[in-house]
């Protein structure tokens, strides 16, 4: 037995975002990169509260510092419009403020759009919160954001994206739903990827955010927390970490997921902290490591972590 978790309305296709009506008295929660691309001005919407300083990894002084400067406002509705950053924080000051929730992805591979989960920093280290108060009332899924994007944006967000469908896809909670999402996704982004389609980059993303929000990420998710506590950005980690995790796990998509990110050719990423206290920290992500489809000591995170110092992973 299963049960299958998503946002009760997903819209998607171009122009969607501009073509929506959005409520009036709304409060949009963006970044300052989306405010200097004009992405505001696509969305069809009046509304007038807007906060645009969301940075990349957010904390949840983030969240706080939001919900203390609008809890007094009057808007029924929270509009988050960027990255998996920004949506993670509007998603999560929407459940604290019970307003209605709009997801608008700018990024294409966090797939925080159309998930329970919020990723946000607690005391200097990343911590995911899962609940059903976090899905999206509706996600709107534009694929016009993705012009003009930076390519290293792209392939960031995409290597994120090939990394949670195919972790979910060996996760020992995966189910034939998720699995069938899974290898779709992974086939539509690296079709993509490999042949510059960018439509197709956004649709396995879409997908891939609906496999691993029911089934979870695995190993390489909690081996790349610890380079994005020192700054590291997420998709960039996953490209080592999960390339890593796959071989350890014997995955299916260890050989191709490999190729993918050798035709990136992303700089190497290195863990200055302390490798035994890092090893034990992400021990302590039970979220992450008890769904690995191969039980895991903290002596193979010490090795897997020195393997991707010493450069040993492709």
């Amino acid at each position: 037995m299963f049960a299958i978790k998503q946002p009760s309305k997903i819209i998607y296709g171009k122009n969607s975002s501009s073509e929506y009506n959005f409520p009036e008295k709304s409060l949009l929660i963006t970044s300052s990169g989306a405010k200097k691309r004009n992405w505001i001005e696509n969305l069809n919407s009046s509304s007038t509260l807007v906060f645009d300083d969301v940075e990349p990894n957010p904390s949840m002084e983030t969240v706080t510092k939001i919900i203390k400067k609008y809890e007094s406002y009057e808007f029924s509705t929270i509009i988050g419009l960027g990255g998996g950053s920004v949506l993670d924080v509007a998603k999560f000051v929407a459940f604290k403020l019970n307003k209605f929730k709009i997801l608008i992805p700018t990024n294409f591979g966090s797939g925080s759009e159309v998930t329970r989960i919020s990723v946000l920093k607690v005391n200097g280290e990343k911590k995911s919160f899962h609940d059903d108060k976090l899905f999206a009332d509706i996600s709107i899924i534009d694929s016009n954001f993705i012009k003009n994007t930076p390519k290293k944006i792209i392939n960031y967000s995409a290597i994120d994206a090939c990394a949670q469908c195919t972790e979910a896809f060996d996760s020992k909670i995966s189910n034939n739903y998720t699995k069938f999402l899974g290898k779709k996704a992974f086939e539509y982004l690296e079709d993509g990827i490999l042949n510059d389609n960018q439509e197709k980059i956004v649709f396995g993303s879409l997908l891939s955010g609906l496999s691993f929000g029911n089934a979870s990420t695995t190993l390489g998710h909690a081996l790349s927390y610890v380079f994005s506590n020192e700054g590291i950005s997420h998709g960039h980690a996953l490209g080592f970490t999960t390339t890593i995790a796959h071989e350890f796990n014997k995955s299916v998509f260890f050989e191709r997921f490999k190729k993918i990110i050798q035709k990136m050719d992303i700089p190497k990423i290195r863990l200055n902290q302390d490798l035994t206290e890092a090893s034990k920290l992400i021990m302590t992500d039970s979220k992450h490591i008890d769904n690995n489809p191969i039980p895991i000591t903290q002596e193979n995170i010490f090795n897997l972590l020195k393997r991707i110092n010493d450069e040993q992973v492709f």
